[in-house]
C-alpha cells in the first residue's frame, strides 16, 4: 500500500519565479509522491515569463497554468513539508497547522536581476538547476526516511514530559 502523497508548500515572497520553479519541478520529479503547491508572502500576481521559459526549455515542463498566489489560500491546510526558497519568506513564515517539516532552500532571486536578456536566462537556468538538485535529493529518500524526518522534526519541537 502506497502512503497518501506528502503535502508540500514551497514559499517565496512574490511567488513569481523560484517557488513556481520548485512547485513544477517537484510535481514532475516526485511522480505522484508529492502534492505540491507554491505561494508567496506578497504575491506579485504574475508568473515571471522566464520561470515558464526555463521549465519548458530545460525540463520539458508546461507550467502555463501556474499562477501567483498568496499563502493565505493555504492557511488551513495541513502540510507535511514547508520549503522556503527566499530569506524573506523564511523570516516571515507563519505557523502552519500540524507541525510540518520546515526546510530553507535559499537561492538568489533571478527575477530581481537587471541586465541583458542572455544573462537573465543564464541566472534563471542556474537557480532552476540548484532547486532541481535539492528536489532530486528529496525525491531519492525512501518513504521510511521522509517519515522519519517528519517524526524527528516533531520530536525536536515537543518538550519531554516524564
Amino acid at each position: 500500500m502506497n502512503p497518501a502523497p506528502y503535502k508540500v508548500l514551497i514559499l517565496c515572497t512574490g511567488n513569481s519565479a523560484r517557488s513556481i520553479i520548485g512547485e513544477y519541478l517537484l510535481r514532475q520529479k516526485g511522480r505522484g509522491r508529492f502534492e505540491v503547491q507554491s505561494a508567496g508572502a506578497k504575491p506579485s500576481g504574475v508568473v515571471n515569463p522566464l520561470a515558464l521559459w526555463v521549465l519548458r526549455e530545460k525540463y520539458d515542463i508546461d507550467a502555463s497554468a501556474a499562477r501567483s498566489k498568496s499563502w493565505d489560500e493555504f492557511r488551513d491546510v495541513k502540510f507535511d513539508f514547508i520549503i522556503t526558497v527566499c530569506d524573506h519568506a523564511r523570516e516571515s513564515c507563519p505557523v502552519w497547522p500540524g507541525q510540518p517539516v520546515l526546510a530553507h532552500w535559499g537561492s538568489p532571486d533571478p527575477a530581481a536581476f537587471e541586465g541583458p536578456e542572455d544573462k537573465k536566462r543564464w541566472l534563471f537556468t542556474q537557480v532552476a538547476s540548484q532547486i532541481a538538485r535539492r528536489i532530486e535529493l528529496m525525491c531519492a529518500l525512501p518513504d521510511s526516511e521522509l517519515r522519519k524526518i517528519a517524526l524527528d522534526q516533531i520530536a525536536a519541537r515537543t518538550p519531554f514530559k516524564p
